[in-house]
């Protein structure tokens, strides 16, 4: 369904277990820690603390299955979030998998919450549930339309179907070049 290489997949795995290696052990942590700096006179100084939103909303793309999603969904649970997780409904079944596996290795099936539906349905839940922020990665006129009706509550990565960039392994025909960037939109 996705276009990509034998290299580009193992890429987007590496990077993901990377990722998952990064925040081993205690590293965790470090994520919600204060920072006090001093100020200009004694006795002044200031102070930061991070807390964590609480029920957040992750929607993602096709086109990076495991990637995207776990890196972002892993971020907010390792914050102390409550994910809410829809990826493309194309290859969601890859980041189900990637779900069943972290609950086989521990995950508490409360932690988080993964959805298999269409964007009109993960709107209607975000709302519903006062999501208290939804990072989007995908296209632009989805990430507008999200802003409004979530009021601002969102982090947008926009992808956009603007541009194609292909690599190294691009087909040598016009043809085959031509259905791969058909099968990216």
């Amino acid at each position: 369904m996705t276009p990509k290489s034998h290299a580009q997949t193992t890429a987007e795995l590496a990077v993901t277990v990377d990722f998952v290696e990064n925040f081993c052990g205690d590293r965790v942590r470090f994520l919600a820690h204060s920072i006090r700096q001093p100020g200009d006179h004694a006795g002044q100084f200031n102070t930061s603390y991070r807390w964590p939103f609480g029920p957040v909303g992750v929607i993602t793309p096709f086109n990076f299955p495991i990637e995207i999603p776990v890196l972002q969904f892993m971020g907010a649970l390792f914050m102390g979030n409550k994910p809410l997780v829809k990826g493309d409904s194309r290859t969601s079944i890859v980041l189900e998998q990637w779900v069943r596996m972290m609950h086989h290795c521990g995950l508490p099936k409360e932690d988080m919450d993964f959805i298999h539906a269409e964007g009109p349905v993960m709107e209607k839940i975000l709302k519903t549930a006062d999501a208290k922020m939804t990072l989007f990665t995908g296209s632009s006129a989805v990430g507008e339309h999200l802003v409004k009706a979530l009021r601002g509550k969102v982090r947008l990565e926009d992808g956009g179907y603007d541009w194609k960039i292909l690599g190294p392994d691009v087909p040598k025909r016009q043809e085959d070049v031509d259905f791969v960037a058909y099968t990216c939109d």
